[in-house]
């Protein structure tokens, strides 16, 4: 079929008004680039679920896209068994996409129970296994910016999906036919005897979540101060609800940004890892003279930390520097044990297998992703603590994690315990950080990611690195270079490459699975004799980065 053919077909199943409005206008007015900017392609549906921006077509977001998803969903869970849980969050069109899922399966005959409001997603990862579901789906895009939305998949294990489940879901949704023929069930206040319908959970659903936060590794120590932000998302409540009941006082919020709202309207990026997108909570914590700022990404996976510095002004913490802090945190906190695991990515840094190694803990090394880091190890053992450098943490105690995905709204109560406990000894958070430096040397990492006009490049530069490598980097010998493209320590192949360099540092480098970007992952390890050679030696990490960065980026595109 023609383009225009195909968006007539879609113009004629769509449920949506507004999205069909938008294709019409798009039809009549005969705007051939704009039909094909929507039809030319198709969300891909793989282990992060879908995402993208809202719009008509099979290149965007909405009604459409969302039932068919929920159909190949569907096809794939046998029905009597434990169904499907659904949650989603606060942004354009979350509710009515988690509305259209639950019609679809339980028009399928699968049990469907939808949360009763917009809730963070580690809430919704948590039912997935304590109401003994087959799979759970989050509606949420995450911290992209607000004109997306998403659709993440869980399987029944409380993690989001892997191959080949994803590779079967995505072959059964490309068998679904027109939409508007699917058989769908009704929202509870408006079914009458037989007809299919979905349950909605009540109150007790984020209350059982909460319950399970008790099982986090916390200290005794409470005095202390927070100042935080939700980031115009759905964490705020939630938190706050966690604080409370662990016994740490609610923490001050962010006015403008405590409410949930889709458009962000106090931020360019919803992302705290971006560049002044916690502004708004550093000037607060100033003003409260709080010992600890703490940022939630708008549905609170994430978690980002900034601290007071000695001489004035504030510090964000990196993924990195928190995973390290958190890890020790844990094993200090969880009985000990060769069963107990730490894992995290091959883009993280290298401190956490010393960590490990150092309280005779098992490491493991996955792909990026949460996916993956929630089935590392071996069986037998528990998982105490997984984290990747993008400000993702799943922190668990003696039983393992309550929660197989980031966890911004566990992560921010265990760090507010770490951060209560330095306090109450007369330290601080860069205190710690400073006596791991000493204990294993200084472990610093950094980011470059190149944005590119076409993902051929991202391709030629990849290639280029693998059969043509530099001697060197910076003043760093560049010993091997691993294509991570044919697996390697017995993990799955994944685009890539991993460069080692001497003195310990490494580089791994690897497109973007969401945006046109090659990004690169940096870290350097330099050794602290003693505690005066301390403040050398972060300046030489530093030093030793930005040449590393400078030095690198004249073999990109």
């Amino acid at each position: 079929m023609s383009v225009r053919e195909r968006a007539e077909l879609w113009w004629a199943q769509d449920p949506d008004p507004v999205t069909r409005a938008e294709l019409r206008a798009l039809l009549d007015a005969g705007d051939d680039a704009a039909l094909a900017a929507r039809f030319g392609a198709t969300l891909e549906f793989g282990t992060a679920g879908l995402r993208g921006a809202l719009g008509a077509g099979p290149d965007r977001m909405n009604r459409v896209t969302v039932m068919r998803a929920a159909a190949g969903l569907g096809a794939r869970i046998t029905p009597g068994g434990g169904g499907v849980v659904v949650g989603y969050d606060a942004r354009h069109n979350s509710a009515q996409f988690a509305t259209d899922t639950a019609a679809v399966l339980s028009g399928m005959g699968l049990r469907c129970r939808v949360l009763p409001r917009p809730l963070p997603t580690p809430v919704l990862a948590f039912l997935v296994r304590h109401l003994g579901a087959d799979a759970g789906v989050m509606v949420t895009a995450s911290h992209n910016p607000p004109q997306d939305n998403g659709y993440k998949v869980y399987w029944a294990d409380g993690a989001q999906i892997v191959p080949p489940v994803d590779a079967e879901i995505a072959a059964a949704i490309a068998a679904v036919g027109r939409v508007d023929e699917l058989p769908l069930g009704v929202p509870p206040e408006e079914a009458r005897a037989g007809e299919p319908t979905w349950e909605v959970l009540g109150p007790d659903a984020e209350e059982a979540y909460l319950d399970a936060l008790k099982g986090l590794p916390l200290s005794d120590a409470r005095g202390i101060t927070v100042a935080y932000t939700p980031m115009h998302g759905v964490g705020g409540e939630t938190l706050i609800r966690a604080f409370l009941r662990a016994g740490f006082a609610a923490p001050y919020t962010v006015p403008e940004q405590c409410l949930p709202d889709p458009d962000f309207p106090t931020v360019a990026f919803p992302n705290p890892e971006e560049a002044g997108a916690m502004d708004l909570l550093v000037a607060l914590a100033e003003r409260t003279g709080a010992d600890l700022a703490i940022a939630n990404d708008p549905d609170a996976d994430r978690c980002a930390v900034a601290v007071p510095l000695p001489g004035g002004g504030w510090r964000a913490l990196t993924g990195d520097e928190l995973g390290g802090l958190l890890a020790e945190h844990v094993m200090r906190r969880t009985a000990a044990g060769d069963d107990r695991l730490l894992a995290t990515t091959i883009v993280s840094s290298s401190l956490l297998g010393k960590i490990a190694a150092a309280h005779g803990a098992g490491f493991a090394e996955t792909l990026t992703g949460f996916k993956w880091i929630m089935r590392a190890g071996v069986p037998g053992q528990r998982l105490v603590l997984g984290y990747e450098e993008a400000l993702g943490y799943s922190v668990g105690g003696d039983a393992g994690v309550p929660v197989r995905d980031k966890d911004g709204i566990g992560a921010a109560l265990t760090i507010a315990s770490l951060a209560a406990e330095a306090k109450a000894s007369g330290r601080t958070l860069l205190d710690l950080l400073d006596a791991q430096a000493l204990r294993y040397g200084v472990h610093a990492t950094s980011q470059l990611s190149i944005r590119v006009p076409d993902r051929a490049l991202i391709d030629a530069a990849v290639t280029a690195l693998l059969h043509s490598p530099p001697s060197a980097l910076g003043d760093h010998k560049v010993l091997s270079v691993e294509d991570l493209s044919v697996g390697f320590g017995g993990l799955p192949p994944t685009d890539g490459l991993r460069l080692t360099l001497e003195g310990g540092a490494r580089i791994v480098i690897r497109p973007s699975g969401t945006e046109p970007k090659l990004k690169s992952y940096l870290e350097v390890v330099v050794p602290v004799p003693d505690r005066a050679s301390l403040p050398t030696a972060r300046q030489t990490a530093t030093e030793t980065l930005k040449a590393l960065e400078t030095s690198l980026a004249t073999h990109l595109p």
